[in-house]
């Protein structure tokens, strides 16, 4: 009797170490304190930068679908490497998401090249319903072999040239001039179809190189020149729209597979959701930036006849097809003519 006493009068005791030893143990989120997770990307933190509009909203949407259970930090300017270095560090676990521009990619899965292929989009539309369709998701599911999580491709937007030289109105423009190229052979390929000197070199030096005349120019979505401040550096801007950029929304795997089943799910579609958004918020950004850039001072030019740029690079697809696959560049043209009807 006198032990069941004893055991009686410490019972409090015993149940309140009980509640302390559980809110050492239960997820951060019971303490008020999220799980921080690290995104990072290229570009600068602009409210006209496409990476940076889709990698706000997905951790927006993050915090607001997981309740506050995760928070998505976002890494700008190559703050965690470049885009090459970023991959690395998804496979490694080193972070835990990316937004990755398709070109790097292509260098770890060759299947991704078949989307920087010149002229191989007509328009963002028909773009956007191959890469959200089959074959689109197809792609995405090769980048397993890096340990990575495809979650869904958000826009960069077309690519168009600027300089210092000269306005780019017929590929024989392009002669003698030293283009930057993403170091990808698909990119260094398009400017030597074309006749100029293709200069690769990570998106880190390119601003200091056009700004001391070390290139002469580069390729780059509208909404990049002006959040990137390249305006201030370059004098011509030639609406050539040769490339089509998609941004891939990726995932450590070590990362996902600490999620739930539920938790997967919520990645995926916020990814699908922040890349929805982007893409309509770049329909109104562009006309706007480009009025900015003439304002600027840039020397804008359409260019309405673009057949000869695309005889000049049609090559290029019988050159790159055993890389690429012949089953991907087939099945992404297939799917590309399909929506295009």
């Amino acid at each position: 009797m006198r032990r069941a006493v004893i055991f009686s009068s410490r019972l409090p005791l015993v149940c309140a170490l009980l509640v302390l030893i559980a809110a050492f143990c239960a997820p951060s989120t019971v303490s008020g304190q999220a799980t921080e997770l690290k995104l990072g990307f290229v570009t600068a933190a602009s409210e006209t930068d496409p990476y940076y509009i889709s990698s706000k909203k997905f951790a927006e949407l993050i915090e607001a679908y997981t309740k506050g259970k995760y928070k998505v930090n976002l890494f700008p300017s190559g703050q965690l490497g470049n885009e090459s270095e970023m991959i690395k560090n998804l496979t490694m676990g080193a972070m835990d998401l990316g937004l990755i521009t398709n070109a790097p990619i292509g260098s770890f899965v060759n299947a991704f090249m078949v989307f920087d292929l010149p002229f191989i989009f007509p328009s963002a539309e028909v773009a956007h319903r191959v890469l959200d369709g089959e074959s689109g998701q197809m792609l995405l599911s090769k980048l397993g072999k890096l340990q990575i999580v495809g979650l869904a491709y958000s826009e960069g937007g077309f690519r168009h040239m600027i300089n210092n030289v000269k306005p780019v109105k017929t590929p024989e423009d392009t002669k003698g001039v030293k283009f930057r190229v993403m170091t990808t052979p698909i990119y260094i390929g398009l400017f030597q179809s074309l006749g100029s000197n293709a200069v690769p070199m990570p998106w880190g030096e390119v601003f200091t190189a056009v700004q001391q005349k070390v290139i002469d120019g580069l390729e780059i979505p509208i909404p990049v020149i002006y959040a990137n401040k390249y305006h201030e550096v370059a004098k011509y801007l030639s609406l050539t729209g040769h490339t089509y950029s998609p941004l891939v929304f990726m995932c450590s795997e070590q990362r996902w597979k600490k999620f739930s089943t539920e938790e997967k799910e919520i990645f995926k579609k916020a990814a699908r959701e922040a890349s929805a958004f982007n893409r309509n918020a770049l329909k109104g950004i562009n006309d706007d930036i480009l009025k900015k850039l003439a304002a600027a001072g840039m020397v804008i030019n359409e260019i309405p006849n673009k057949k000869p740029f695309q005889d000049a690079v049609k090559p290029m697809y019988t050159t790159f097809e055993g890389e690429i696959g012949k089953d991907v560049l087939e099945a992404v043209i297939k799917a590309r003519d399909a929506v295009s009807k």
